[in-house]
């Protein structure tokens, strides 16, 4: 029989529970309600296309319900749609060593992704080569003002759960349940931590409006599932 306090506490779990749907590539009814919508059915990768070409990079696969990065020059994957403001909720998985990321509201045209779209970057904390800046650790904007406030990853080949908001360019990040950034670009303070990063002499670098979404190939093994995003009005 359930004590008072076993009780209270179930009912406290509950309510801190998030909202997403337990099963990975899902929606619930809430969610539809509330207007989000899946970028990965978890069988096809319908709805995402290759940078510099439509063609997708031999390397992206679906692999047991995830979208799985496994071999290198394979391009980055973009999605097809472009988002202006939104709210992005994914899962993300990566290798020893490994390194990756989310690049948003990305043009074509640039000769890469990362060239116009700011990046949530996915990385191995421990173990990655391109771990010695606090700003370059897993869910920074990546190169840009501070580090994260504390490294909130799970350990290797466990999943993590990101979430990126963007407003104009008002940018959250956030990684299992943590803010780990609340930046705006548009800002002085945010224009000066451009102009102290390696973009500072790329003109197009968060400049556009509506961008398109994407994983990045960085040579290294990633797994991403549950991506969905809704667009904030």
């Amino acid at each position: 029989m359930k004590t008072k306090s076993t009780l209270i506490a179930f009912v406290a779990f509950a309510l801190a529970a998030p909202l997403f749907a337990a099963e990975p590539n899902t929606l619930t009814a809430a969610e539809k309600s509330a207007g989000w919508k899946l970028l990965f059915d978890g069988k096809t990768l319908d709805g995402w296309r290759g940078y510099k070409t439509e063609a997708i990079g031999a390397g992206w696969k679906v692999q047991d319900g995830t979208l799985a990065m496994t071999a290198p020059k394979s391009g980055d994957l973009v999605t097809k749609d472009e988002f202006g403001d939104f709210e992005f909720s994914f899962e993300w998985k990566i290798s020893e060593t490994g390194n990756s990321g989310v690049i948003y509201r990305s043009g074509f045209g640039e000769s890469a992704s990362y060239r116009t779209g700011p990046e949530y970057q996915v990385l191995d904390n421990q173990k990655a080569e391109d771990n010695k800046k606090a700003n370059h650790l897993a869910g920074s904007l990546y190169d840009i003002g501070e580090a994260p406030a504390k490294d909130v990853t799970k350990p290797v080949g466990e999943w993590n759960v990101g979430k990126i908001v963007v407003r104009g360019w008002h940018i959250e990040h956030w990684l299992n349940g943590v803010k780990l950034v609340d930046q705006d670009l548009s800002t002085a303070k945010g224009k000066a931590d451009l102009a102290a990063s390696k973009f500072k002499d790329w003109p197009k670098f968060a400049s556009l409006s509506r961008g398109h979404i994407a994983l990045q190939e960085h040579n290294h093994l990633v797994f991403f599932r549950s991506l969905k995003i809704r667009e904030l009005k």
